[in-house]
């Protein structure tokens, strides 16, 4: 090769070649942005809407955020919490827990029973429940007459609750011993019997005549403690305060004054309540109900 061709190759231009693809950055970017834009004005309407809504829709809403699932640790009725259910604020029901707990731990005959007295948060409202136990009972044994000091703590109970606007649920529970009887009355009856009777008797001193928003009658299908289905704390009349929504009706409370003895109250002293089932004897009764 002569020497004017080898400086011929030597001095030619080298030509790079450089691809640019596009994708990287224009391919779904767009997509994003318009996500991220429907996701501000979605905000953005929801707060206008918060702005201009009535005191009780922000107090569901704040309710709501504050406890999403609508339960508490304890959940006595197994019902989860819904925007219908949160009308007031669980705030409150606290404080009137707090209030009740108070008034028990002050009542100088029913004192010794505070500890059958359990109370929760739960979705559904602040339940109520009086617990029997092997020693202590709210009724009698094998029927649905309260015991004297059943009375005096549904009486205590009444005198606070008809303070208030909201309407109530009164459940009757058993344990899981079936109520031998030959007149086919059983668990079912007798739970419905006492919820029934602790109805009348809250009705009898302060609470309202339409507070009483259904009476309930479980037997022992909602047992309080599975893992031992006779134990005695299975036996309970639960009293749930409902929590009150912006469509409720107004209920007229009654100032927890008690119905004159001579009018309503019956001369025994006791509320009307179904008779024990007949023939049926204490004795045949499988356990202390």
């Amino acid at each position: 090769m002569s020497a004017d061709k080898s400086d011929q190759l030597l001095i030619q231009p080298i030509i790079i070649v450089k691809k640019i693809i596009h994708g990287g950055h224009h391919g779904g970017a767009w997509k994003v942005a318009y996500a991220d834009f429907v996701t501000a004005m979605m905000a953005l309407f929801i707060v206008l809407w918060l702005l201009s809504s009535s005191a009780e829709v922000k107090k569901a809403v704040g309710g709501y955020f504050r406890d999403p699932t609508g339960k508490s640790a304890q959940n006595g009725s197994g019902q989860s919490g819904s925007s219908a259910n949160i009308g007031i604020g669980k705030d409150d029901m606290g404080k009137l827990k707090e209030k009740l707990e108070a008034a028990i731990r002050e009542a100088p005959d029913v004192g010794k029973l505070k500890d059958q007295v359990l109370m929760s948060v739960t979705g559904e409202g602040l339940r109520i429940e009086l617990l029997e136990s092997k020693t202590n009972s709210f009724f009698e044994t094998g029927n649905a007459l309260p015991t004297a000091t059943g009375e005096e703590m549904l009486q205590l109970l009444a005198a606070q609750l008809g303070k208030l606007p909201n309407t109530l649920s009164v459940e009757g529970h058993t344990d899981a011993n079936p109520y031998v009887s030959t007149t086919g009355y059983s668990n079912w009856e007798l739970s419905s019997d006492r919820a029934n009777a602790a109805r009348k008797l809250i009705q009898q001193f302060g609470v309202g005549p339409a507070q009483v928003a259904d009476v309930r009658g479980y037997a022992d299908q909602k047992l309080r403690k599975p893992e031992d289905p006779t134990s005695a704390s299975n036996r309970r009349v639960s009293i749930v305060v409902k929590y009150r929504t912006p469509d409720d009706a107004p209920v007229k409370a009654v100032a927890g004054k008690p119905t004159p003895v001579g009018e309503a109250k019956p001369a025994a002293g006791k509320p009307s309540a179904p008779p024990s089932p007949t023939p049926v004897k204490t004795a045949q009764v499988s356990a202390k109900k």
